[in-house]
């Protein structure tokens, strides 16, 4: 089979490498999506704080199970499934009390470890979760940013009935505010530099678009929300001047959640961070529990995925995605590598 390799920042081949049966307790998946990430764009530009070369990378997927192993029982031949990508000790600290996510030993599939980016994938099935039978591929490999969304809104207050500020409107910070919405809250303002962007956050449901760029934030903030400002606020894009936005248009005592992934080390006002007692948030990847939470928002209807679908290139022109995010920027969101 063919595997994806990136040698170095932008240069990728492919191997051919043989298929791994699986052994016991493990599955064999045909993968048919991968969806391109922002933290994948880090490794591509030789940002990414934790990744080295050579990797293989690929890690929002869907496939088709084509052999199970002797024990497995949750899936089966055929079915459409997803991948979870953390590989963990079990034995740490957060292993032992419910935060394997941020396990001492993590190793994610496409940065620290082998990603998804092949014809085949062999893997655990106790990685792996069934999707519904309605489900497309394209929407399989969606769960895994939903499930980012799902997880970041679990590390502060419940969205029900609050108001809130997503920093970006690219895919994370889209599915975040959507995320949001389908949990119950109140009202959503999202900002962005891109008109595109937040016109597709605007088809989607959200309430509120800002282009700082035009219109300055805390005003908005206010017109949309009142004195009271935001309940909470979440920077989705990963950059100092959206940090900075953060943290000085937020209420006194507010949480601000940082999802995005920061390839340049940001400068933070800390004397700011503790006079208005601001706490800073981090949040990392997610649980099962975050999954079945957006595998449950899809099958609702409450995150539309469609409107940020955007481009898809075959498995050979992995490095053409690249280079077409590069040029698009703000013109694409989601990128799809497919393989059947």
């Amino acid at each position: 089979m063919k595997q994806q390799v990136m040698t170095e920042p932008g240069k990728i081949i492919f191997k051919d490498v043989p298929i791994i049966e699986p052994k016991v307790g493990e599955v064999l998946i045909k993968i048919q999506r991968i969806g391109v990430c922002g933290s994948d764009i880090h490794v591509n530009h030789g940002k990414h704080p934790y990744t080295s070369y050579p990797v293989t990378q690929g890690h929002e997927v869907s496939g088709v199970i084509e052999h199970c192993g002797f024990g497995v029982t949750d899936c089966a031949v055929g079915d459409l499934v997803t991948i979870q990508p953390q590989v963990v000790c079990g034995i740490c600290y957060p292993c032992t009390h419910g935060a394997y996510h941020i396990c001492d030993d993590l190793k994610v599939m496409g940065f620290q470890t082998t990603g998804m980016a092949s014809e085949f994938f062999t893997c655990d099935a106790d990685r792996v979760l069934k999707l519904p039978d309605d489900m497309t591929p394209d929407e399989g490999a969606m769960v895994e940013p939903v499930a980012v969304a799902c997880h970041a809104l679990s590390r502060s207050i419940d969205p029900k009935g609050k108001k809130i500020v997503v920093m970006g409107a690219g895919p994370i910070g889209n599915l975040v505010g959507q995320a949001a919405k389908g949990l119950g809250a109140e009202s959503v303002l999202i900002t962005d530099l891109s008109d595109f962007r937040l016109g597709l956050a605007k088809e989607v449901g959200l309430d509120h678009t800002v282009n700082p760029s035009r219109q300055d934030l805390g005003d908005a903030i206010v017109k949309a929300f009142g004195s009271d400002k935001a309940d909470l606020i979440l920077e989705c894009v990963g950059v100092q001047s959206t940090m900075e936005a953060a943290i000085t248009n937020a209420r006194k005592g507010t949480d601000i959640i940082v999802v995005g992934v920061f390839g340049d080390r940001p400068l933070v006002d800390l004397g700011l961070v503790q006079d208005h007692e601001i706490r800073l948030i981090g949040t990392a990847m997610y649980q099962t529990c975050d999954y079945m939470q957006a595998i449950e928002l899809i099958e609702k209807g409450s995150i539309q995925l469609e409107p940020l679908m955007t481009d898809h290139f075959a498995f050979e022109d992995y490095e053409k995605a690249y280079a077409y995010l590069d040029e698009a920027k703000d013109r694409a969101m989601k990128v799809f590598i497919d393989l059947d």
